[in-house]
């Protein structure tokens, strides 16, 4: 369990102790005046608080205000187990960094080599985003006070997103030579650790101590890889997360989960998930041809525009055909992450913007058209994201039973793929508790074991 105290570094350590100097002689002259109250102490008083009593070099007011700007921007106790989640995944993405660094010499290029570099890239892809939603997280108070110190740290976001894209396309290229590619990633790990340093730094300024934001008690998932297929299109949703314990009390403890799915691999087939879902030739009904589709975050929610070309056609005997209908539309499909009362994954599908004339347009809008599209987009969408947010595939089994869903929304990173974030808590007594712990330990060893037995075999012998 988390201590609520935070550890203030040593130069606010000074600032605190300038302002309790230049602060408590005026309240000694408040409260110790004969008859005095309130702000207006009597004569005897004054000689406390005047020039003569107060700390030389220290301005009252200036102390004060630097001691306030502290407190304003300190962690709350969420903000600490947060943080600490969020370190975690950072590391992860720098071990995944150098297992891609150790592999180099084995494999000097291909698809496997292309194959880890994605991998890699779903770790960077995530330890952005949980930074990006601490950020977001930040009360008003905390974002004027950490300004310049988050402003740092966007950039160094944008740096290491800039370097992820270099090294994909180092890898992508046909024949990439080994020294591009150690160059590549070495850019790659120079970015990676200007950017945990400036993490760290915000660290500092919140006052959330290095031994003090529990990392015993936050646990990250190891990247769990699940498919979908939609007919002959299997589509592949990888899913990782942290579980961290919040709060134990009367006999039970409550573990916060955040799952992170990442659906680009949905982006990138949108177009033909939609097409065996729509596509119809009926040569004495409706035609529909899906032109183009595409689906991009739009925090909290998710946006699919569809192209299509419809046709209506009738028939009259055996050989007389009469087109009724013919046109191109396009469509946007909006969708939006919810959490039922009994805990259950949902998603709501809304029609808006239609682009498309005449009869058309009139399906579409309000007619089996546009029915058909939103039933397709969002049914297409949930599966992926009920597979992503599987418990019985990414917690462990002594959270089976357990769990309840408390959140669920659609997040973006910088390069524009689509993550479906999952929150919810794990509730169980004393006894279970210790269970989980041990078994949470036990797949972070598993994990670690794991990959220094791959960075073994990449050694050449």
């Amino acid at each position: 369990m988390f201590s609520k105290r935070s550890h203030i570094p040593d130069l606010k350590r000074v600032v605190l102790a300038a302002a309790l100097l230049g602060y408590p002689c005026g309240m000694l002259a408040q409260h110790g005046s004969p008859g005095g109250g309130g702000l207006a102490g009597s004569a005897g008083g004054a000689g406390l608080s005047g020039p003569a009593g107060r700390a030389t070099g220290v301005s009252e007011k200036d102390a004060l205000k630097d001691f306030r700007d502290v407190l304003a921007v300190q962690a709350t106790t969420e903000q600490i187990v947060r943080y600490a989640a969020m370190l975690k995944i950072s590391e992860a993405a720098s071990a995944e960094l150098r297992s891609f660094q150790e592999r180099l010499d084995k494999e000097k290029g291909g698809s496997e080599l292309a194959g880890r570099s994605a991998t890699l890239d779903q770790a960077l892809e995530r330890a952005r985003a949980e930074n990006k939603k601490f950020l977001d997280g930040l009360s008003e108070r905390q974002k004027s006070g950490l300004k310049e110190i988050a402003k740092k740290l966007t950039k160094a976001d944008s740096d290491l997103e800039q370097q992820a894209r270099v090294l994909d396309q180092v890898v992508a290229d046909a024949k990439p030579a080994p020294q591009q590619i150690a160059s590549s990633a070495q850019g790659l790990e120079n970015a990676l650790t200007s950017f945990r340093s400036q993490q760290a730094d915000l660290g500092k300024e919140m006052s959330i101590g290095t031994t003090s934001n529990g990392p015993d008690s936050t646990y990250a998932i190891a990247p769990v890889r699940n498919s979908i297929n939609f007919k002959d299109q299997a589509i592949a949703i990888t899913t990782s997360g942290v579980i961290f314990k919040s709060v134990a009390q009367g006999g039970q403890n409550t573990f916060k989960v955040e799952l992170t799915a990442d659906l680009s691999d949905l982006q990138h087939n949108i177009i033909e998930v939609l097409r065996t879902q729509l596509n119809k030739a009926d040569r004495c009904g409706e035609q529909i041809a899906i032109r183009n589709a595409s689906l991009t975050p739009s925090v909290p929610s998710g946006l699919v525009i569809v192209q299509l070309h419809f046709e209506r056609w009738a028939c009259f005997g055996r050989d007389t055909m009469n087109e009724m209908a013919e046109g191109n539309g396009t469509i946007n499909v909006k969708l939006t992450p919810a959490v039922g009362e009994d805990g259950t994954l949902r998603l709501n599908a809304e029609i808006g913007r239609v682009d498309a004339e005449g009869m058309v347009g009139d399906l579409l809008r309000s007619g089996s058209l546009g029915d058909a599209v939103r039933t397709a987009v969002g049914q297409s969408v949930f599966s992926a994201m009920r597979s992503g947010g599987d418990f019985k595939m990414t917690l462990p089994a002594s959270a089976q039973g357990y769990t309840t869903l408390r959140h669920a929304q659609f997040e973006g990173t910088g390069s524009g793929k689509l993550m479906a974030v999952l929150d919810g808590e794990i509730r169980v007594s004393d006894e279970k508790a210790t269970a989980l712990t041990s078994e949470l330990k036990g797949r972070a060893k598993s994990s670690q074991e794991t990959k220094q037995e791959n960075l073994q075999e990449a050694v050449p012998r």
